[in-house]
């Protein structure tokens, strides 16, 4: 089973995951680490290696980000590593939901992209959608 981890700014992870036990109940190897000022990037370092290494069932750790560019996907891709770890920024809440339904079926290389693609197809302008429901 592949693991995940939410690295965001404040608590959005931490949300995120409740809210996605929620939809799914209980979750299972997967965690989420908040970034704020009060941590110097040498400890959210090694919360961030604690948390993979606590994580990883042996298939590996998918790591979600909030904002690329930011701190937590700065830190993150530090840890990249093919086949082992691999970072998806701009995190939503359907692709958490996918890759609730994928985590066990396929490699973290299939995952990534297929997670990654979902979460922007997962992405609408209601005013665009009710416009066209209007027409059709």
């Amino acid at each position: 089973m592949i693991a995940m981890l939410i690295v965001t700014h404040g608590n959005l992870g931490k949300e995120m995951l409740k809210a996605a036990e929620m939809i799914k109940g209980e979750i299972k190897y997967c965690a989420s680490l908040s970034v704020d000022q009060t941590k110097g990037v040498d400890e959210i370092n090694r919360e961030m290696l604690s948390d993979i290494k606590k994580l990883d069932r042996g298939q590996g750790v998918l790591i979600f980000t909030d904002l690329f560019g930011g701190t937590p996907s700065n830190i993150s891709l530090s840890y990249l590593k093919e086949g082992r770890v691999e970072v998806i920024t701009g995190v939503n809440l359907p692709m958490i939901l996918k890759y609730f339904e994928l985590r066990e079926k396929i490699t973290i290389k299939e995952l990534a992209p297929q997670v990654a693609d979902y979460g922007r197809k997962n992405i609408y302008l209601a005013s665009e959608i009710l416009a066209r429901k209007v027409k059709g």
